[in-house]
């Protein structure tokens, strides 16, 4: 396979199917209409700049609220649609731009979801998605918030392009990355807060970014799709949040990444056309052999006895 040919010849024919994304990275604060407004000047802010489409960060409105376990965050939830989807669904119509916009649901009395919305351009609620993969660690107590989601996966066909919302901890499951990208989504998106807690060595902070990273390269190697992670920034409580938002092409390479402690609007042009160039160079999806796969269904191979 002559890969690296195909890689330095300039101006190869791969079509020119073209979406500008755009990612808004923010630091919160206890006021949600602030939070709220300030998501809606960076929304203002890169559909100026061309933005197609753009995605907020997980709970956008909020502080992240699950580094401790109090009853009193639960106010916090909103129904979907509620107040905050309208104003976006308005926006969205205003501005013709497609709004990734990440909620705390609440989905009836004692019922809560991680959730998020898909806002079309033309203002119309498109989808939601709940978050799957909930997690249970020290700094991140999302099981007392958060029933694990029953949307399944699912594929959003937007004006602009065929997308698939995973969200944080979603992001260390390649199941889930596969899963959509088989359905046909063009870019995965991945609203994210997370974050180093602050006693840990740098060393530690480095391994743990990296990884992070990493891994969500990985998703769009394998898959031949573009990756698009927003996170947050800023310190709150015992978490400093690592920012790093990124946008990577098909093949894991970075086509842009915010520094960890800024607050940034970033746009993007992808060429959505390069996902037939390196899924017909790196042919991962013919080769699959689906006819082996049947053990991932299990929790764990156990040793035959």
């Amino acid at each position: 396979m002559h890969i690296k040919n195909y890689f330095y010849k300039k101006n190869i024919a791969v079509g020119n199917k073209k979406v500008k994304v755009g990612t808004v990275q923010m630091a919160c604060t206890k006021d949600m209409e602030s939070n709220i407004n300030k998501a809606i000047q960076g929304i203002r802010d890169a559909a100026a700049r061309g933005a197609n489409i753009l995605c907020l960060q997980e709970l956008f409105s909020t502080l992240y609220f699950c580094d401790v376990e109090s009853y009193d965050n639960f106010k916090h939830a909103e129904p979907v649609p509620g107040p905050t989807t309208l104003r976006l669904q308005e926006l969205a119509a205003e501005l013709n731009i497609v709004i990734v916009a990440p909620l705390f649901e609440k989905r009836a009395n004692g019922l809560y979801h991680n959730s998020a919305v898909v806002i079309d351009a033309d203002g119309k609620l498109l989808g939601l998605y709940r978050k799957n993969h909930i997690p249970d660690d020290p700094g991140f107590y999302e099981k007392f918030y958060f029933t694990p989601g029953d949307t399944g996966y699912g594929i959003y066909k937007t004006h602009f392009a065929t997308i698939a919302i995973l969200i944080c901890w979603d992001q260390w499951y390649p199941e889930a990355a596969r899963i959509t990208s088989l359905m046909g989504a063009e870019i995965l998106f991945y609203p994210t807060a997370i974050g180093w807690a602050l006693s840990q060595p740098e060393n530690v902070n480095a391994e743990q970014h990296n990884a992070w990273q990493t891994i969500q390269c990985a998703h769009a190697i394998a898959n031949g799709v573009f990756v698009v992670t927003v996170n947050r920034t800023g310190t709150e409580g015992n978490m400093r949040f690592w920012g790093g938002s990124f946008i990577s092409n098909p093949f894991g390479s970075i086509l842009y990444k915010a520094s960890h402690d800024a607050e940034e609007v970033a746009v993007r042009e992808l060429n959505l056309s390069w996902i037939n160039f390196y899924r017909t160079h790196w042919p991962f999806l013919r080769d699959r052999r689906t006819d082996t796969y049947a053990p991932i269904l299990n929790r764990y191979i156990d040793e035959k006895k």
